[in-house]
């Protein structure tokens, strides 16, 4: 018995194990490396659309149209506003935003009837068309809503908050505009 205990404190030695554990997390890593492409794990790309020139129609120049535009870019598809003259356009698609709207409403009150909750809203509406007015898109309509507490205290810190909501908001709308032209198979 006192043979078997001293063999295994021989072999107890703290670098030993340090280095075996490296080994050790080395082959979990790759492991888990061909496990993952094994089973179709990709990044998420940016989305194949089926046209290279689009023109924006409608909206305002700021909020979800002004970023939707610069993801087109992105993309690497040609980008023509509405103020871009119709003879030097070649545009494959046209993109109607008919509604880019930002909402604030009041959903909780104290007592005295300070507000103590706000409810954040951006809607986007758009359509997508060929040149010719065929519709490929019909008019869709994508609303995100974020609820905020609001204390009069802080104020700025509240401001701060809101446009930070609001963007977030508009890159979800963003995204999922996207991913509906990736959707469109051919114009």
């Amino acid at each position: 018995m006192t043979r078997l205990h001293t063999a295994t404190a021989a072999t107890s030695d703290p670098r030993m194990d340090a280095a075996r554990r490296r080994w050790l997390r080395g082959v979990a890593g790759v492991a888990g490396l061909v496990a993952l492409s094994g089973c179709g794990f990709a990044l998420r790309k940016a989305p194949q659309l089926a046209f290279s020139a689009v023109r924006v129609q409608g909206g305002n120049e700021a909020g979800v149209t002004r970023e939707l535009r610069r993801a087109l870019e992105n993309s690497g598809v040609q980008v023509f506003t509405s103020a871009s003259s119709a003879g030097d356009a070649t545009e494959q698609a046209v993109i109607e935003v008919l509604q880019d709207q930002r909402e604030r409403a009041v959903v909780g009150q104290t007592a005295t009837g300070q507000v103590r909750e706000l409810q954040l809203r951006t809607r986007f509406r758009f359509a997508l068309r060929t040149p010719a007015g065929e519709e490929r898109i019909p008019s869709t309509e994508l609303l995100l809503e974020r609820d905020i507490s609001f204390t009069e205290t802080a104020v700025l810190a509240k401001e701060a908050e809101e446009a930070l909501l609001y963007r977030d908001m508009q890159s979800d709308i963003v995204q999922q505009v996207m991913r509906r032209l990736a959707a469109v198979s051919a114009l």
